[in-house]
């Protein structure tokens, strides 16, 4: 069940020793995948390292995965198609851009950071949304809202239009790259992604 304002999140419980051990978000996403695929529930996943992880409060310690204080989380992850092909999924985000964020671009954040770039300040994997942010920027905006963008100070900004829901279409007049957290997927000139709920069980 999907967050409430003010409401508790997870409960404590060590991975169940079925539970597979993941250190990026590509990892955590090829487990998804491969369940998608199989048609079976993804493993629970112990997080030692990524943006979801990050943005979960994740530590990086395996030792802890199998002790007392670890939390379980129900964590939200996303269905992507693109150009009406074969779905794929994220865990913490993906990014629509060409080479060098040149021209229209778009990040839809499941976790509230890329690497070291908050670029969902407001985003929380269990509340079933996606928090999407669009736009173009010229060369010395793109520069500004790079250094801007590591403590969130890039939002508001008149040229980015932000949105929060469980479901984003984008649309781009020729193709651009699509990256799924972090790995590049292909080339799309229109993208759906929608939220799925409490898509997988994490540790931390």
């Amino acid at each position: 069940m999907s967050i409430r304002k003010g409401g508790e999140w997870g409960s404590p419980g060590p991975l169940a020793p079925s539970g597979l051990v993941v250190a990026t978000d590509a990892e955590a996403r090829a487990e998804l995948e491969q369940a998608r695929g199989a048609g079976r529930q993804p493993r629970e996943l112990g997080l030692l390292g990524g943006d979801l992880c990050h943005t979960v409060g994740g530590r990086g310690d395996a030792a802890r995965l199998a002790g007392p204080d670890a939390v379980r989380l129900p964590v939200d992850a996303a269905r992507v198609v693109l150009d009406g092909g074969e779905p794929r999924w994220f865990v913490a985000h993906l990014v629509a851009r060409r080479r060098g964020w040149r021209g229209p671009f778009a990040v839809i954040m499941n976790a509230d950071r890329l690497g070291e770039w908050h670029l969902g300040p407001r985003a929380h994997p269990g509340d079933g949304l996606l928090d999407a942010t669009e736009g173009e920027l010229g060369l010395r905006q793109r520069v500004e809202a790079r250094r801007r963008s590591r403590t969130a100070d890039h939002l508001p900004h008149p040229r980015l239009r932000t949105r929060r829901s469980a479901r984003h279409e984008l649309r781009f007049t020729r193709p651009v790259g699509v990256w799924l957290d972090g790995e590049r997927v292909g080339r799309a000139r229109h993208i759906e992604v929608t939220c799925e709920p409490d898509a997988l069980l994490a540790v931390v």
